[in-house]
Formats: structure tokens, C-alpha cells, sequence
């Protein structure tokens, strides 16, 4: 064990001493970017581990250690995996734009004077790619100022470091900046655990978790169960770290990984990049994990030390005992994954656990009736824009331009961050794009989250895309839902939009130059990290000042893109008694099936206006139509939105019913917002994906399941529904629906629920917003 005096301050002037002198002369980049005062405190996690494994008297896993060192109490809490409520003390918080609204609202309406915790503004979902990337950006800037002055101001007022648009998408900045082995992190984005691929513990949030962190409230997360995925053998050819996640997801489906981190593991773990594992932790949020981790190895030392960051490397080196998994721990569920036999896969569409071998997806194609022609590639994205993914695919689109080919489909290129870009741009990846025929785009999400402007087709018309993108639901990345979107490898997209068509397995095929000759793609190479050193690209952080207090947060009363928030209503402390059934949900109903995202992005800090895309996505098993239910008050067929507006001004409350894994997806809590104040008191489902539970928990809302599933099938669409049991409402104790239906019958259902007493005071007081603010009086 390392000595105990090792305690390593990050920030303020210390921070600089920790950067080597080569990269910091280079750094146009202001190094405050890494204030304020963080504590890389191996000691205390130490302590803390020592603590539990003394009580729990067995050998832990990394993700145990990691999670239960943050622990508020180590010496009390109480640890049962999949059963207890953890209270845990993060380090660090991270917002993406999209999300950083509503939570800084919620922050500004908490009435505290500054974060508690080291917290950053990431402006990355709002560019649309249109263009190219100056144009685009350009024109985000000018479109979205309103809401980047907010958070811009917001982020100084309340000692929150803003990363302004360009800078890159939020994932790639905290794992070049912000993550490190041993760390907490929370952000407010499903795919906060990319960066478990340096060793730490990220996990994705709503934006009320986020305030109660920069508040500095004890977080409560679930006691995690542990799946271990154990690697043996090595990735070679056209195998890349992204097949090993497409594979899990095969294997553990979109619901699979919730409740538990996945952690991985074995002698294959050193066969893969620190990036590479970044993009299998990220894709983690497709099987419902809580995060996924990997155990610290030389592969995270080097990227550490490339980034500026060999401090905390050699401070990784002397407590690596801390950051592997103990001999002889126990997982819940074991997966083993041999390397050395894995195939490319490309998953799709419409649902990410889809997966197929390269080799046979083009004959799964045909006899499906999906679209063979592939219309655009595009790789980049939070999951594949690493440096060495950048490098792979340019290996690939150098041979085919060395013979005179060009891409057949379109093809763009989504750089993750400002430091990418422009390390891409100085050693030639980005011009071998270009002259292949691709567009380079935004340092943004863009595409992968609907941020995309497309023209080829038409709404409505079939067509096939390819992505290394993460998710591929219905409609997700164009708004058109006969879009079939696969998501593979950026080496399997070059691949795919050279040839022009899914069938075509690059492995084994021959593509023809335009003399005739044929050829065969070599299988990628690139580089981990650059030979020179990363070029940091552009100054975009801005530090907020040492005090804020005297700043002003200006949010105009006429604008339609922020509002500041009222406080929702209070339980009246009695049943909720004859509840309209809004809408039955059948099928798959994501948070984007929930709330929208693509155009609706704009409306995302207010919450009026969002609210009219609430549900509008959802399939009705009344009729199968989307947005077109029963207005049981008048009789009339109506947009979801409009119904339950119409409900809410009549004083009627409503709840809705669905199906499983109810709320899967992104973490956006304008999935729950929107509910409460459209009049929503409780979501009745089969299941619920962990974020989206909690996000409506802390809204005020009821969220349940069905004790017998199969009771779905007993709720119509006309029904009105009691829930019984409030006043004496305590956890692991189911509530009662009493189920009244048009003909006059009524039918009573056991409801189960997973509040616990903190969750439970939260419904009381209307909200976890309410019940903060009346703990501070």
C-alpha cells in the first residue's frame, strides 16, 4: 500500500506543477480549465475501502471499491447489493447544455449561493449539423445565444466552469480533463460512463441529482449489483473495442445491465486502448448499467500522462492496489468474452441489442425487407471519436482514395473535441476525410442526438444509415422513422460507406477501383495517441470567479426558451382517488418517445413549452396511432399534450400506463418534469429504466409497477384508477389501485414501488426540490 501522506490537490497553483512543462508551453488551452481545488485523495478513498471490507469481511470488486470509498458514512451504511439505498458523496458534476438548464434553474430555486462540489457546463447538444463545422457553429451560436448566456452567467454566479460551444462534446472533455481512476462523477447525460474507461466510477443522472450534489446533499444510488465481463485474448484485424460492447448488448439486451455496473476484467483488458475502453463503458447506458468500469492498467497511465496528467498517473501507480478489483471477488453474474474469436458486429436497427456479424448482416437485410444501399456514414460521436478511432477509419478511406475511390454514400465526421480536431486537422486525418468525400462537422453531438439538418431524404422514406453512434431508436438521429440506423465500429461505417451498401463484409470482399482492378480493404491501423503530443486547439473554457455574488442571471419573462420554474403543488395527504387514464403506452417507450429531442432541444429551459412534446412519440394501444388519443372530458380525439392540458385546466389528474422498461434511454428529465406539470400523479408500467425512475421520483411523481405484469392487460383506455395506501405510504410496502371501468365494474391491483424514506418525503413535499428547500429554513 502506498504511503498515507499521498494526497495530490488539484487546481488553483498546484494544479500547474502537475502539467508537463512540453504541453503546457504547447497549451493555448488556460489551465484554470481544471479548477476549482479538486482533491485526487487516494488516502481517504483508502480509508474508507479499509472501513468496508473490514465490516463486509470479504474481497471487493472495483466498482465496490470505487463506489463504497465515496460513501457519506462508511462506518454505518448499510450494503446490500440490489437492495439498499447508498448515500455517497461524488467529487465532481458535469451538464451538458441540453440538461444544464433545467438543472442550473433548479439550482437558482434551491436559493444556495454557490456549488459545493468542482462542476462544469459543456455546450455540445444545441449545433445542428447543417453545413460544415465553422458554418454550423457559427450559426449555433447566433440561434442559441439566449440560452448560452444563461448558462454562461449561471456558471459564474454559482462557481460553475462553462466550456463553451466548440469545445467538444462533454464525455470526451471529462475523460481528457476531468476523469481519473478512483473518481465519482455524476452528469446529467445517459453516457457519462465513457469515462469508466480511465478507471473511474461516472454515472448518468437527472438534473435534480446534479443539484443535490452541488448542494452538497449526500447522493442516493441504488446498492449496485456487480456484472463481471471477463476478457481473454486480444483484439486484432477488423475487431475493435466497439464490438465488444455491440456483443454484450446482444447478450444482456437494453435492460439487462440495469441495476448493476459492469465491470470488466481479465488478461484481453490489455489488448485495448484507454479510448477504446471509454467507448465500451459509454455504450454501457444501452443495457440499462448503472456505469461500466475498467480495472486501472499502463493503457490509462499513458493516456494520463498525454493529456497532462502524469501526476496523477504516478499517484495511480503507487495505489493501483486500490483501483483492480480484489482477488477472489464475487460477481453476480459472470459474461466471458474471448477476444481472440470475436467478429465486427453492427447492431440495429431501431434498438441497439439488435446485433449481427458483419459477415451476415447484408443477408438478414434482404430477408427482412431493410433497406441494402447505404445512404450516409457517420462516425465521430461522444462513443467513437477518439484519436485512434479518427485514425482507423483515415486508414481506410487512404486506401480506397490510393485506388481512385471515393465513399459511395455520404459520409461526415464528428470530431468529440476541440483538442481532436485540431490534432486531427495537423496530421492530415481530416483532409484524407475531405478528399474521400467526407464532411467534417461541429465539435458536437450533432447527428447522434437529432442535431442533424438532413436533406437527402425525404420524411417518410426507407432508407439505411450507418453510424458509430450508440443508440438507433425510431426516428432518433433525422426526425424520419423509416430511417433504419446500424450502429458498428467507425472502421465498419468507412468500410460501409466506401462500398456503399450493407452487404458487404470488408473482411472477405472485394471492392472495384475505377480501372477495374479489384481490391481488398486492408484491416485499419492507427496510432493510440498522437506522436506529437495532442494540439489543444482553441482557448473555449471560462473559469467562473472567485465570487460570483454580485452577478446577475438574466432569464427574460417574454422568452419562449427559459423560464424560471414554480414549485409544484404538495401531496394534499389523502388517496389519489378517480384518476383518468391519459394514455396506455404499448411497447417500446423511450425518453425519446417521452420527450423528443431534435427540435425540441431549443425548448429545453422551458418547461411550458417542452411540455408539448410530451408523449407525442408513444404508440396508443387504443388505436396503434401516435398522438392521437381520447379526450374522455368531451369525447374528442387530441394530441397527447393537448388532452392532458385540458384535463389539467378542468382539474381532472391523470395518470399513465406502460409497458417495460418504461423511460429507457437518455437521461433527460423532461421526461418527468413534463408529466408533473401537465397534471401527471403517477406512471403505472411493467418496469422502469433506473434514470427515468428516479427523475420522476424527485418530480413528485408516483412511478409503479404492476406486482402481476400481466395486470397491463386489465387497464383500458377509458378507465379511472384510485391509488390507495398514501397515509400510511412506507417502503417495501405495496400501494392498492382500485381500477373503475366505463361498464361499470371495478378491479383492484397491487402496485409495487421502490421508495424508500428520503424518496418518500420527497412525494410529500411535491418534489426533492421542495423538500431541500424547506431542510434549509
Amino acid at each position: 500500500r502506498a504511503p498515507r501522506s499521498h494526497t495530490l490537490a488539484l487546481g488553483q497553483g498546484a494544479r500547474r506543477l502537475h502539467v508537463s512543462a512540453a504541453y503546457r508551453a504547447k497549451a493555448k488551452v488556460a489551465m484554470s480549465r481544471f479548477e476549482p481545488t479538486s482533491f485526487v485523495n487516494y488516502e481517504n478513498l483508502q480509508s474508507n475501502v479499509d472501513i468496508v471490507r473490514k465490516r463486509l469481511n470479504r474481497p471487493l470488486t472495483l466498482s465496490e471499491k470505487i463506489v463504497y470509498g465515496h460513501l457519506d458514512d462508511p462506518h454505518n451504511q448499510e450494503i446490500d447489493r440490489g437492495r439498499t439505498y447508498l448515500r455517497l458523496r461524488p467529487d465532481r458534476v458535469a451538464m451538458q447544455d441540453a440538461t444544464a438548464q433545467m438543472a442550473m434553474l433548479q439550482f437558482i430555486s434551491s436559493g444556495l449561493p454557490k456549488v459545493a462540489v468542482p462542476s462544469t457546463i459543456h455546450c455540445d447538444h444545441l449545433i445542428e449539423a447543417q453545413i460544415g463545422g465553422a458554418q454550423d457553429l457559427a450559426r449555433a451560436k447566433d440561434v442559441n445565444q439566449e440560452v448560452y448566456n444563461f448558462l454562461s452567467s449561471a456558471g459564474a454566479k454559482y462557481g460553475v466552469g462553462f466550456w463553451k460551444p466548440g469545445s467538444g462534446i462533454i464525455h470526451q472533455i471529462i475523460l481528457e480533463n476531468y476523469a481519473y481512476p478512483g473518481v465519482m462523477l455524476i452528469g446529467t447525460d445517459s453516457h457519462t460512463p465513457n469515462g469508466g474507461g480511465l478507471g473511474a466510477i461516472c454515472i448518468g443522472v437527472g438534473g435534480a441529482d446534479a443539484v443535490d450534489v452541488m448542494a452538497g446533499i449526500p447522493w442516493e444510488l441504488k446498492c449496485p449489483k456487480v456484472i463481471g465481463v471477463k476478457l481473454t485474448g486480444s483484439l486484432s484485424g477488423w475487431t475493435s473495442p466497439k464490438d465488444v460492447i455491440l456483443k454484450v448488448a446482444g447478450i444482456l439486451t437494453v435492460k439487462g445491465g440495469t441495476g448493476a455496473i459492469v465491470e470488466y476484467h481479465g488478461p484481453g483488458v490489455d489488448s485495448i486502448s484507454c479510448t477504446g475502453m471509454a467507448t465500451i463503458c459509454n455504450m454501457g447506458a444501452e443495457i440499462g448499467a448503472t456505469t461500466s468500469v475498467f480495472p486501472y492498467n499502463h493503457r490509462m497511465r499513458t493516456y494520463l500522462e498525454k493529456t497532462g496528467r502524469g501526476q496523477i498517473a504516478a499517484l495511480a501507480d503507487e495505489y493501483s492496489d486500490l483501483l483492480v478489483p480484489d482477488e477472489g471477488c464475487e460477481y453476480d453474474q459472470i459474461i466471458e468474452l474471448n477476444l481472440d474469436e470475436l467478429k465486427p458486429h453492427i447492431n440495429g436497427p431501431f434498438t441497439p441489442d439488435l446485433a449481427h456479424p458483419v459477415s451476415k448482416v447484408g443477408a438478414v437485410a434482404e430477408k427482412n425487407g431493410w433497406p441494402l444501399d447505404v445512404k450516409v456514414g457517420l462516425i465521430g460521436s461522444c462513443t467513437n471519436s477518439s484519436y485512434e478511432d479518427m485514425g482507423r477509419a483515415a486508414s481506410l478511406a487512404k486506401q480506397a482514395l490510393d485506388k481512385g475511390l471515393k465513399c459511395k454514400a455520404q459520409f461526415t465526421v464528428t470530431p468529440g473535441s476541440e483538442q481532436i480536431r485540431a490534432t486531427i486537422e495537423r496530421d492530415g486525418y481530416a483532409k484524407t476525410f475531405r478528399d474521400v468525400g467526407g464532411v467534417v462537422l461541429a465539435n458536437a453531438c450533432g447527428p447522434c442526438i437529432g442535431q442533424w439538418d438532413r436533406r437527402d431524404v425525404k420524411k417518410g422514406e426507407k432508407n439505411t444509415i450507418v453510424t458509430s453512434f450508440n443508440r438507433n431508436f425510431t426516428a432518433r438521429n433525422d426526425a424520419n422513422p423509416a430511417t433504419h440506423a446500424f450502429v458498428t465500429s467507425p472502421e465498419i461505417v468507412t468500410a460501409l460507406a466506401i462500398a456503399g451498401t450493407l452487404n458487404f463484409n470488408p473482411e472477405t470482399d472485394y471492392l472495384t477501383a475505377p480501372n477495374g482492378e479489384k481490391f481488398k480493404l486492408e484491416p485499419p491501423t492507427g496510432d493510440e495517441l498522437p506522436s506529437k503530443d495532442f494540439d489543444p486547439g482553441q482557448d473555449t473554457y471560462q473559469h467562473p470567479p472567485a465570487d460570483g455574488t454580485s452577478l446577475k442571471v438574466d432569464v427574460n419573462p417574454q422568452s419562449n426558451r427559459l423560464q424560471l420554474l414554480e414549485p409544484f403543488d404538495k401531496w394534499s395527504g389523502n388517496d389519489l382517488e378517480d384518476m383518468q387514464v391519459l394514455i396506455k403506452v404499448k411497447g417500446k417507450c423511450t425518453t425519446d418517445h417521452i420527450s423528443a429531442a431534435g427540435p425540441w432541444l431549443k425548448f429545453r429551459g422551458h418547461l411550458d413549452n417542452i411540455s408539448n412534446n410530451m408523449l407525442i412519440g408513444a404508440v396508443n394501444s387504443e388505436n396503434d396511432a401516435i398522438n392521437k388519443i381520447k379526450n374522455h372530458l368531451n369525447g374528442e380525439y387530441g394530441g397527447v399534450p393537448d388532452v392532458a392540458r385540458h384535463y389539467k385546466a378542468n382539474g381532472v389528474s391523470w395518470v399513465v400506463v406502460g409497458d417495460d422498461n418504461y423511460g429507457e434511454g437518455s437521461s433527460r428529465e423532461h421526461a418527468a418534469l413534463e408529466p408533473r406539470h401537465l397534471g401527471g400523479r403517477a406512471i403505472i408500467v411493467k418496469s422502469f429504466a433506473r434514470i427515468h425512475e428516479t427523475n420522476l421520483k424527485k418530480q413528485g411523481l408516483l412511478p409503479l409497477t404492476f406486482s402481476n405484469s400481466s395486470d397491463y392487460d386489465k387497464i383500458r383506455p377509458d378507465d379511472k384508477i384510485s391509488i390507495r395506501g398514501l397515509k400510511t405510504f412506507t417502503p417495501g410496502k405495496p400501494l392498492t389501485a382500485v381500477v373503475k371501468h366505463s361498464d361499470g365494474t371495478e378491479e383492484t391491483l397491487e402496485l409495487n414501488h421502490s421508495f424508500n424514506e428520503t424518496q418518500i418525503e420527497w412525494f410529500r413535499a411535491g418534489s426533492a426540490l421542495n423538500r431541500m428547500k424547506s431542510l434549509q429554513h
